[in-house]
């Protein structure tokens, strides 16, 4: 699947006759609201876990240097929790863009926090898109979200706002906030070092 998913995003779903659309959140969606929405409501979805295993050579990195941005990945028993948006499907004209680096739209069940549920829509980068970079020890994650910084900034400021709606959620995204323990220790030696 090559990284830019816009036409494959716009041929999976027709909106005719839609009015709105829920779309879970759980990575820069919950911070970075760049987009019009109607609704807002905290949501989980199950049996997917969050994780810094996508590339971004469009935001938090470069072709040569990439970032690390999350997607999900299939975990029975999981629970991820986020923020969904009731949207007017014209939004994914925008967010497909912004979403364009390996991330197709999934239909998901949401629970949000009374206990109802809705149907929606969220981005999942696959493991066979091209910007797919896979599992690494949490370390070495945060070494190289250290180093990495796009044209939406640097790669640690996703990582420190993600980590910090996150616990605003209420949410122990254990994978997130190591990888957060250890880019503080990475910053820690830097000091040290110079």
């Amino acid at each position: 699947m090559p990284a830019n998913t816009i036409d494959h995003n716009r041929a999976r779903y027709n909106f005719d006759g839609i009015d709105s659309v829920w779309l879970f959140g759980y990575g820069s969606l919950i911070y970075k609201v760049d987009f019009p929405y109607l609704e807002q409501r905290p949501a989980s979805i199950r049996d997917w876990a969050r994780r810094f295993w996508q590339g971004s050579h469009d935001h938090r990195g470069t072709p040569e240097s990439p970032g690390r941005v999350v997607t999900l990945i299939e975990q029975p028993g999981a629970v991820c929790k986020g923020m969904a948006y009731r949207v007017s499907p014209k939004v994914f004209e925008y967010l497909d863009v912004r979403e364009k680096n390996g991330y197709l739209r999934f239909s998901t069940t949401m629970t949000f926090d009374n206990g109802s549920h809705a149907e929606g829509l969220v981005y999942i980068a696959t493991e066979d898109n091209e910007a797919f970079l896979g599992e690494a020890p949490e370390a070495d994650i945060a070494r190289q979200i250290a180093l990495a910084s796009g044209p939406s900034g640097a790669n640690s400021e996703y990582l420190l706002r993600l980590a910090e709606s996150l616990r605003a959620l209420g949410d122990d995204c254990c994978h997130t906030f190591a990888i957060e323990s250890h880019l503080h220790n990475v910053a820690s030696t830097d000091c040290f070092d110079r």
